[in-house]
């Protein structure tokens, strides 16, 4: 069975309305597509159409920012989760808890959220922030502890994305944005603090935030012994940052001519060798001979390495699913894929 349940790790329960379990679901419209729908109308996701995601807004060329890089790693994310839950279930019998058909939902919003805490300019405008708090360090030692100052000047975006969701900001409901429990949980890639995140890099919450944090791993079954263990949905909405992070943003460098077309066919198609498999093969070479444009072609093979990496992450997830619901930490699903991962500390690439 494992130490992890499925009925704990996608408990409906809402932040802030604790006491309305079980709370009346509109027709048609489950907790969790109300937790989507909150993040898709809200400002703060709004605002990420201004935050840049790798290459500088050009004007001329459209190229990804936070905003279209969200919604098509939640795509990504809801097609992987399908996958799962197809694979989660006898086929036979068709025997199938209810909640599992939430998790492409689950999966698709906790990736909407996963960069709503990062300030402008990613990983530089995280570098600014602790920069500047290492070099202030000396006015904020008597005002905060140890722990609080080392959030700061450990500074993470991921964590900031837990804060911006649950904090009561003045105006603000109780519970934050109210999103469900299970939907949070799967939300935090790093579940532990800062004096922890020192020699792993990350952390997944402020001291502000750790009660709260307490409380959610708590109800979803993610603690034991002071310890906690990540959701196992964590693992595809990371997967499906790490997949978009990657495909989406070669093709941002081809169009804006940093990459030639001639390398890119050939990263691209490095995933498709011809002694894998034939039919593919020789199905993407018809194509490709078919479709003269140059952009139409890297799109089109963008496409097939996407659904690729979808499959090939689905299948990984199910394989190493004994581990991680006996809360055995794993590598990411994409770690066949590693050879180009080095240059990231955050699982992407």
């Amino acid at each position: 069975m494992g130490i992890l349940r499925w009925d704990k790790l996608l408990l409906p329960l809402r932040l802030g309305k604790e006491e309305d379990l079980p709370e009346t679901e509109m027709p048609g419209r489950t907790h969790f597509q109300r937790d989507y729908d909150r993040l898709i109308f809200s400002s703060p996701f709004r605002r990420l159409q201004n935050k840049t995601q790798v290459f500088p807004l050009p004007g001329s060329v459209f190229v990804h920012n936070r905003l279209t890089h969200s919604l098509e790693v939640a795509s990504v994310g809801r097609s992987m989760g399908s996958m799962v839950v197809d694979k989660l279930h006898d086929p036979h019998t068709k025997d199938i808890h209810q909640l599992y058909l939430e998790i492409p939902t689950i999966v698709s919003t906790a990736c909407l959220a996963h960069d709503l805490g990062n300030p402008p300019f990613g990983h530089s405008g995280e570098d600014a922030i602790r920069h500047f708090f290492i070099q202030h360090s000396a006015k904020f030692e008597n005002k905060l502890t140890t722990s609080e100052l080392l959030d700061l000047t450990q500074f993470e975006g991921n964590a900031n994305s837990f804060r911006l969701l649950t904090n009561n900001f003045k105006g603000r409901r109780i519970g934050g944005f109210g999103l469900s429990y299970a939907t949070m949980a799967a939300l935090v890639k790093y579940p532990w603090e800062s004096a922890q995140g020192t020699a792993k890099k990350k952390f997944g919450f402020f001291q502000a935030d750790k009660a709260i944090f307490a409380q959610i791993m708590a109800a979803t079954g993610l603690v034991n012994n002071n310890n906690y263990y990540r959701h196992p949905l964590v693992y595809l909405m990371e997967a499906a940052d790490d997949i978009c992070y990657n495909i989406m943003d070669l093709e941002d460098a081809h169009k804006l001519g940093i990459i030639s077309t001639q390398r890119i066919m050939e990263l691209l198609l490095a995933f498709f060798p011809e002694t894998m498999n034939s039919n593919i093969r020789h199905r993407i070479d018809t194509t490709l001979k078919l479709v003269t444009d140059k952009n139409e072609q890297v799109a089109y093979l963008r496409a097939m390495v996407i659904n690729k990496l979808v499959k090939e992450c689905s299948t990984s997830f199910i394989d190493h699913l004994p581990q991680i619901m006996d809360g055995q930490p794993i590598d990411g699903l994409m770690k066949k894929f590693a050879g180009a991962n080095e240059g990231r500390d955050d699982h992407h690439f």
